[in-house]
């Protein structure tokens, strides 16, 4: 290549990097703290809509509809016209389409978010705790004894426990037996623990509207998962059947746990 050509290409390149430098220095003069505010507040709603649909049914919800979205664009580009009318007409309604499909998941952040604590609260258990329960629930497993266990952690349940018998009593293995033994009048329904408290027994919870919960689950356990589907509640569920353990997080159920299992997934759940 010429002297004057390279000349050339180098002032190019030269001229490029400064004016992408100057670019830059104008972007940062006109930078403002209300857009620092601004981009943090989106960033926080992207990562807790995030940590929300993480494990859930909405997260493979969502990853259907990217995948509704790339056909769409594909169709697109290879002119497949029949297929790009069908998405065009489908995605045109997608808001109405995201309010339909999530509807549970938005009512729960809604939920969520109103009743958050200002200054929080401590929900965790202490580690006394966590072995009475720990020890009236494997008794309850042996004696083929039902019942169901809610451990309130952020969102509040006061709907639930206003329409239960109010207790506000210490944890302890026989409270918790004697709540659920079938002479006890208040047998039926949920025991619900706030803050290291019994609050509240004969608490009945919402059942699951979720068409692939296995049929073979009782109305305890689908209240179980109920519960967890409108709340960031932890339950245990003991089935009078065959004396299975449950632990439901998040409208997921573990089933059959032993104690081993169920003390060592409450302490990172509840006690920290």
């Amino acid at each position: 290549m010429p002297a004057h050509r390279q000349t050339r290409a180098v002032s190019g390149t030269g001229d490029g990097c400064r004016a992408r430098r100057v670019g830059m220095l104008q972007l940062l003069d006109n930078f403002r703290l209300q857009d620092a505010f601004d981009i943090g507040i989106v960033a926080f709603i992207i990562y807790s809509l995030i940590g929300l649909i993480r494990g859930t049914r909405a997260a493979r919800m969502v990853i259907g509809l990217g995948v509704v979205v790339l056909v769409y664009l594909s169709s697109r580009l290879f002119d497949l016209y029949t297929v790009n009318w069908i998405l065009d007409n489908f995605l045109s309604s997608v808001l109405l389409v995201i309010v339909i499909i999530f509807q549970n998941d938005i009512r729960r952040a809604l939920v969520q978010v109103g009743s958050r604590p200002v200054f929080g609260g401590d929900s965790r258990l202490a580690g006394q705790d966590l072995e009475e329960i720990i020890r009236a629930v494997v008794t309850m497993a042996s004696r083929r004894i039902g019942g169901l266990i809610v451990f309130e952690r952020e969102t509040g349940l006061n709907e639930f426990t206003a329409g239960g018998t109010p207790l506000d009593a210490q944890i302890s293995k026989e409270l918790i037996l004697s709540v659920f033994v079938t002479a006890s009048p208040i047998h039926d329904g949920a025991l619900v623990v706030r803050k290291g408290r019994v609050t509240a027994a004969a608490c009945f919870l919402p059942l699951t509207a979720n068409p692939t919960v296995s049929k073979t689950l009782g109305t305890r356990h689908r209240a179980a998962i109920g519960m967890t589907e409108e709340s960031d509640a932890v339950v245990i569920a003991v089935s009078e059947e065959d004396g299975g353990i449950s632990l439901v997080v998040d409208g997921r159920i573990t089933r059959d746990l032993d104690a081993g299992t169920l003390r060592s997934t409450l302490q990172k759940l509840l006690v920290g």
